[in-house]
């Protein structure tokens, strides 16, 4: 008679970007014995950081929500003080500059009154308009403040936080199959106002308003005037260092250099997992950080896939399927990390800048490019004398596939080229003011993220009823959970991190570690 190992672990989690620890330190907050095991050798993914050179650059972006100090919506701040950690932040005055065509120049103003009367400034014929939909979004966001942002696949959560605000759970019942453009069009009938807000959209869905959904949308819009844009002093890789410092304060541990290659299934039920080296380590529950597509198998996972998924096709459940229909890999980026001299910087220069000069190329191949300079809020992520330049546009693995290794160095310098000569109508004098570069590409981000694609997350495929049909956390293999931005409710820190609450939520139903009241 052979018997069935002890589980080594309570939690095995599949990757330390921001949705896993999140998830990971959550846990072992709960007295979950939890492991993260990371395929790189700092955590973070994409909210990480690297050191080059007396710079540190953030992987990617660095316009970070969810750092306020009140409210539920401040999900990095709570996750944070969770596990008995905090990050130093500094305010930034504005989410962002945008620089469109027909000059249409806007910057986001913290102060929301501001913002209204700048845009309106612009737009004095829709100043109604303009009041009524960022008003409507407001009224989300209250709606998502009311309560704490817990797991939507417990009845028993449901069942408290709708009695705690049974209005605002009703409010955002209404807004979860409703989508940014249907809303906007009900108010505003400017078509250049109607382009502005698909761009607002764009700059961190990575879609047009259409394809946006009304809750996502109301956080953001809402939420950098409530808690505003806060950079964490140090880096944006300050966020990961620190819960893995609260994981392991809790009995957590990391693993770094542990790539996972399989998820090991017995009776229909995950039951660990199976790394490069060959070690299997076991566990009550596995949580895979990585994409859907690099977690099961299917159509459209292997293309531009780093390794093959997790879960082989024999016990891919049938509802990814039905998720592949729905949902697209984003595209990647090009970015450029660029070291410069102070000097060819104005005064007054925001540190978040949106670029595109031809509304026709909003969604091509290296259309918008987005500017960040971390440096303006923190001058210590850069040598005396110099800023930080993060620039990165989208472009998708299969303009770099099938390259000669000399003909990809020639893409990369061609690519960095025009994209400098671009970023030069809003900082004069650039090319000549460069003392560091590095240039990143799609299979850079592939390489280092393990992303299928190196893809930033999903997007719709077609259009769909606002974020109804986003997966949760749970799977349909048994014992095997999702976490990050191919779950609900998608790409972005603050949503990855709401993810990661939902995901240690829901696990810690299942074994019985949840305290009965809701968070205050």
């Amino acid at each position: 008679m052979t018997t069935t190992p002890t589980p080594t672990w309570d939690v095995i989690v599949i990757g330390s970007g921001i949705g896993g620890l999140v998830t990971a330190s959550q846990l072992a907050a709960k007295g979950a014995k939890v492991l993260v095991l990371e395929r790189y050798l700092i955590p973070g993914g994409s909210g990480g950081s690297f050191k080059r050179e007396g710079y540190t650059f953030d992987v990617g972006a660095s316009m970070i929500f969810g750092f306020g100090e009140k409210g539920h919506t401040n999900l990095l701040t709570r996750a944070l003080a969770d596990v008995g950690q905090h990050c130093d932040t500094a305010p930034d005055p504005a989410q962002l500059e945008y620089h469109l065509p027909g000059g249409l120049n806007v910057a986001v103003d913290r102060d929301y009154e501001c913002f209204i009367a700048d845009l309106t400034a612009l737009f004095p014929h829709e100043a109604s308009g303009i009041r009524a939909f960022y008003d409507t979004c407001w009224q989300v966001f209250n709606c998502l403040d009311a309560m704490p942002l817990l797991s939507l696949e417990d009845p028993a959560y449901l069942t408290k936080v709708f009695f705690r605000a049974p209005l605002a759970c009703l409010g955002l019942a209404r807004w979860l199959p409703v989508n940014v453009g249907d809303v906007a069009r009900s108010h505003i009938k400017d078509p250049a106002l109607l382009k502005f807000i698909d761009m607002e959209c764009f700059c961190w869905s990575v879609m047009p308003a259409n394809l946006t959904p009304m809750i996502n949308a109301g956080m953001v819009f809402s939420d950098r005037h409530a808690g505003g844009i806060n950079y964490p002093k140090g880096g944006v890789g300050v966020i990961a260092e620190k819960l893995v410092a609260g994981l392991e304060s809790h009995g957590g541990a990391i693993r770094y250099g542990a790539r996972v290659t399989e998820v090991l299934i017995e009776n229909g039920a995950a039951v660990g997992v199976k790394l490069a080296s060959g070690e299997a380590l076991r566990a009550q529950r596995v949580v895979s950080n990585a994409t859907r597509w690099d977690t099961f198998a299917g159509e459209g996972g292997s293309e531009g896939s780093v390794a093959r998924p997790l879960v082989d096709e024999a016990h891919t459940p049938k509802s990814e399927t039905t998720w592949r229909r729905r949902y697209k890999p984003s595209p990647s980026f090009l970015s450029l990390h660029l070291g410069i001299d102070a000097a060819v910087v104005p005064e007054g220069f925001h540190c978040h800048h949106l670029l595109l000069e031809n509304w026709a190329e909003m969604e091509a191949e290296q259309g918008v490019v987005f500017v960040s300079m971390p440096t303006l809020l923190d001058p210590s992520l850069a040598p005396a004398g110099r800023h930080i330049l993060h620039s990165f546009t989208p472009s998708s693995m299969e303009h770099w596939q099938g390259l000669s290794p000399s003909a990809y160095r020639a893409k990369k310098e061609a690519d960095a080229a025009r994209l400098i000569t671009r970023l030069e109508a809003i900082l004069p004098g650039l090319k000549g003011a460069i003392r560091h570069q590095e240039v990143g590409t799609p299979r850079s981000h592939r390489r280092f993220l393990g992303r299928m694609g190196g893809s930033y997350g999903p997007i719709p495929a077609l259009r769909l009823p606002g974020l109804l049909p986003m997966p949760f956390n749970r799977t349909g293999l048994q014992h095997l959970y999702c976490v990050g931005d191919s779950c609900f409710p998608g790409q972005g820190l603050n949503a990855v991190a709401f993810s990661g609450f939902a995901c240690a939520h829901r696990i810690g139903a299942d074994l019985g570690l949840n305290p009965w009241a809701l968070p205050a």
